[in-house]
Order: C-alpha cells, then sequence, then structure tokens
C-alpha cells in the first residue's frame, strides 16, 4: 500500500471490481430491475457505485482536488496514501478512534440497508402480486428503497468524494420518481385500499412516534 508505485494513486483496481461486484449482486438480488424506468434507477445506482469505489481504491480524485485548493494546509503528510483518503479522520484530525467511529456508523448503516431490502423483497416475493402492507410495509411504502439509500449513505460516511456527494440527490430522486411512477400503478390496481394505505403509511421515512 505504500509502495514507490503507488505513492500519487492508489491503483487497487482488483478491489474497485470485487467491491463493484460485490455491492451490485446484492442490491440486484433484492431489487431486480425489470421495466425500462428500474433499470435506469439502477443505472444511477450503479453509476454512484463505481464512482465511490473508483476513488476508494483506484484514482482518488477528490484527494487532489482538496489538495490543489488547500495546498501545504492539507492536513496530511502523505495525502496519497490510501490511510488519508479517509476525509472525516483527516480532515477532523482523529485518529483510530474516529477511524472506528466511522466505520461503525457507516457499516451499520449499510448493514440495516440490506436487512431492510432484504425484508423488503421476502415479503413482496411471498404475497404473490398483491397488496403488502403488513412488516415493513406498514412503517414505509418503499422499504427496499429506504434500504437502498441506507447502503448509499453508509458508503458516502465511510468515504466521501466529491463525485458521489453530487450524485447522491440524483440517486434519491431517480428512486423518488420511481416510486411516485410505481404508486400510480399500484392505486389503478388497487383503488381505494392503495390510496388509504398511502394516505397512512409514508414514503422512505417512518414515523418516528406512533401511526398517525
Amino acid at each position: 500500500m505504500h509502495g514507490d508505485g503507488l505513492s500519487y494513486g492508489y491503483g487497487f483496481w482488483s478491489l474497485v471490481i470485487v467491491n463493484v461486484l460485490f455491492f451490485l449482486f446484492f442490491i440486484l438480488s433484492f431489487i431486480a430491475p425489470v421495466k425500462r424506468r428500474e433499470w435506469r434507477s439502477m443505472g444511477v445506482t450503479t453509476a454512484f457505485i463505481i464512482a465511490l469505489f473508483t476513488e476508494m481504491y483506484g484514482f482518488p480524485l477528490t484527494i487532489y482536488i482538496l489538495t490543489a485548493v488547500l495546498g501545504s494546509k492539507y492536513p496530511s503528510l502523505n495525502p496519497f496514501s490510501h490511510e488519508s483518503g479517509h476525509i472525516w479522520v483527516t480532515l477532523l484530525g482523529g485518529g483510530p478512534t474516529m477511524l472506528m467511529l466511522i466505520h461503525l456508523v457507516s457499516n451499520g448503516l449499510m448493514i440495516a440497508g440490506f436487512l431492510i431490502m432484504g425484508s423488503g423483497w421476502k415479503l413482496v416475493h411471498a404475497s404473490k402480486g398483491g397488496l403488502v402492507t403488513t412488516g415493513l410495509y406498514s412503517r414505509v411504502r418503499h422499504p427496499q428503497y429506504s434500504g437502498l439509500l441506507l447502503v448509499t449513505i453508509g458508503l458516502l460516511i465511510q468515504w466521501p468524494t466529491i463525485i458521489t456527494a453530487l450524485m447522491w440527490p440524483v440517486l434519491a430522486f431517480a428512486y423518488y420518481r420511481l416510486a411516485k411512477k410505481e404508486e400510480e400503478e399500484m392505486e389503478k390496481e388497487f383503488g381505494e385500499a392503495y390510496r388509504k394505505y398511502r394516505e397512512e403509511v409514508p414514503m422512505f421515512i417512518p414515523r418516528i412516534a406512533g401511526n398517525a
């Protein structure tokens, strides 16, 4: 990790490929795109994940930009080492404790996100095309998308980059639009039952207290 060939870039392209495939495998397992609009949203997700892991293990573009802007004020003796790519740790002057805290928070969000996506998929699969309003679906109308957003937020916390920070709102809006289109179809299929459900249950973020 610290050889001369990696002094000005990470170059761990095998790790980029492995991590991109790993995350896409699990996401596609729980959110199986079929329609063109679903694939468009998945395309945004794929671009986000590729961009993030490219900077995490491949080419640290954000570090180049920050060092160009901050110059000698950038708080790292070797900003292009992989350890210095942990921007929160570097900029906030943290050490092993902060690094551990960031990993606990980010990994916790990612694990929670995948668990939510998996639980939502099981409920939909078991319904055999029926209207699902129980379990996670009694808390949010689109738990699988909520889980995906949690996973991507966890990734952003663990390894923030300029590109992915700009891409995340686009990703969130893509799934908001997709959810709205799906709800139009659900209302046509289930009528008043779905309209009542939509009025009572939030889209992505559960209510903190009660179900009112």
